[in-house]
């Protein structure tokens, strides 16, 4: 049995990039656990969604929890850092903003959770953070300096294939003017590509538990099962620090252990898969 952590920006950042390796992973039995840096308080939302009594943030953190639990997590960690906004937007000035927040200072909260569950697999982003927005380039640099403190032995960093999506949308004049030199990164340069398309349907449920993101999610909820397939039935990796042009099909987590580190993998058996123990840790 192996641990897998996953480290995203905001609710909803795990169904794209990482949804279909954590329901594999929990299928296959192992542990999965969910981080996630801000409350995604700064996106929209649709017109009468919120109750009156409701903030944004309230409702994405239990969409988050719909999605994690249909995606098979067992612990949900919220680091309770403010949204940073889009880039270029007032809101990156903030100084509580998590794209401000110190590094070392977050690393460290973030390498507590590792060390803690004994982390096998860490999945962060790119450099870039799939398409420039400041939390997600936060996450790619707390999560590496994360790993270096907790001596976890592999970190993924999820990431967008710009050539299959340039490929897929090229016949879409929508997407014409789209820079998609910007996204991800190109083929050449992914190492890891996982086949997630028996697991789409927990995806696809993971999608429909956020309301407030139906016009991120919405063109995608009803597409036939072909297109379906071609969008999400792969997922897309650079592992860190790997030399140009390895190829792998799957993330480590066969044959390594949380318990081959001198860590415990036994709190995985507490917990059925697919029910969520939800830890929310505040800064």
């Amino acid at each position: 049995m192996s641990v897998l952590v996953c480290f995203h920006a905001h609710p909803d950042d795990e169904v794209f990039l990482t949804g279909g390796v954590m329901r594999q992973a929990a299928d296959a039995g192992h542990r999965v656990v969910v981080v996630t840096a801000t409350d995604g308080a700064l996106g929209q939302v649709p017109d009468g969604l919120l109750t009156d009594d409701e903030t944004l943030a309230q409702r994405r953190r239990r969409e988050l929890e719909a999605s994690t639990s249909a995606l098979g997590a067992h612990r949900l960690v919220m680091l309770h850092y403010a949204d940073s906004g889009m880039a270029g937007t007032a809101d990156n000035e903030n100084p509580d903003a998590f794209c401000n927040i110190d590094v070392e200072t977050a690393a460290a909260r973030l390498a507590e959770i590792l060390a803690e569950e004994s982390a096998d697999v860490l999945t962060i982003y790119d450099p870039n953070g799939g398409y420039g927005h400041p939390d997600h380039i936060q996450v790619h640099r707390v999560g590496v300096r994360a790993a270096e403190l907790a001596n976890v032995p592999h970190v993924y960093e999820a990431t967008i294939n710009r050539d299959h999506i340039r490929g897929l949308t090229q016949s879409n004049p929508e997407w014409a003017a789209t820079d998609f030199d910007t996204f991800g990164l190109p083929d050449s340069e992914v190492t890891t590509v996982v086949d997630v398309s028996t697991v789409l349907a927990a995806k696809r449920a993971a999608m429909f538990a956020y309301e407030t993101q139906i016009g991120d999610f919405g063109p995608f909820l009803h597409m036939p099962g072909e297109q379906l397939q071609a969008a999400f039935g792969r997922e897309w990796f650079r592992r860190h620090g790997a030399p140009a042009g390895a190829t792998e099909t799957a993330l480590p987590l066969e044959g390594v252990s949380a318990s081959d580190r001198g860590g415990s993998a036994d709190r995985a058996v507490e917990h059925g898969q697919g029910v969520l123990e939800e830890v929310v840790a505040d800064h």
